[in-house]
């Protein structure tokens, strides 16, 4: 599998489902999608503000609930092994992208696998196993969490210097190496984790400093 980012936003993601996965699913893509979730019952609190719409479809009605939502991607997260299948056949006649819950490891044409992130203002990191260890993914989150905080600040930083670099009319290799400096400057990375220093200013002086042994 290629991992991709997809701009999920006026899309609509289906979501067949409404137990802790489905709730978990519908949370992440409610967040940019218009997001819907057929189940028969709706146990968790928290849906993510997803439209919430109560059903219990079976395999043959599975086509209808597709021409009604036109969805970009499905995700089968019942408890019943012929809905889903019945879902990612459907999904993978209409070349709609699938999200089987219910799968590990091995996936079908079309699949997609939704991975653990870790978001820090722009910058979003991802982690997958490919489904085959979910709690592996959750770890690995957690110690990149710890790894990459201020990195938000930092892509605006870098992209306000790329912006100003290229007002100035420098050269794009010299733009590239001066960024890149920043990015390697441990003192840059040390104020980010301070909440006394101006990393601008730190990263202003190695920008500088590299323009200077670069001419």
């Amino acid at each position: 599998m290629i991992p991709l980012y997809h701009d999920f936003g006026g899309e609509t993601v289906l979501v067949f489902g409404g137990g802790p996965v489905g709730a978990r699913k519908a949370r992440r893509f409610a967040r940019e999608a218009r997001t819907r979730v057929v189940s028969p019952a709706f146990p968790e609190d928290d849906y993510g503000g997803a439209e919430l719409i109560r059903a219990a479809p079976s395999p043959e009605g599975i086509s209808g609930w597709f021409d009604r939502a036109a969805p970009a991607l499905v995700v089968a997260a019942t408890d019943a092994a012929a809905v889903n299948e019945a879902i990612g056949s459907e999904a993978r006649s209409r070349g709609v992208l699938v999200n089987r819950a219910d799968n590990s490891g091995e996936r079908d044409h079309g699949s997609v696998v939704v991975p653990a992130t870790v978001e820090d203002g722009g910058v979003t990191v991802a982690v997958s196993t490919g489904g085959r260890s979910p709690a592996l993914s959750k770890e690995l989150r957690r110690r990149i969490e710890a790894e990459i905080e201020g990195v938000g600040e930092l892509a605006d930083i870098t992209a306000s210097v790329r912006r100003s670099l290229k007002d100035r009319g420098v050269d794009p290799e010299r733009r590239r190496r001066a960024v890149r400096d920043v990015v390697r400057s441990a003192g840059v990375w040390k104020d980010l984790d301070s909440a006394e220093t101006n990393p601008r200013q730190t990263v202003d002086a190695v920008v500088e400093a590299a323009l200077g042994e670069n001419t």
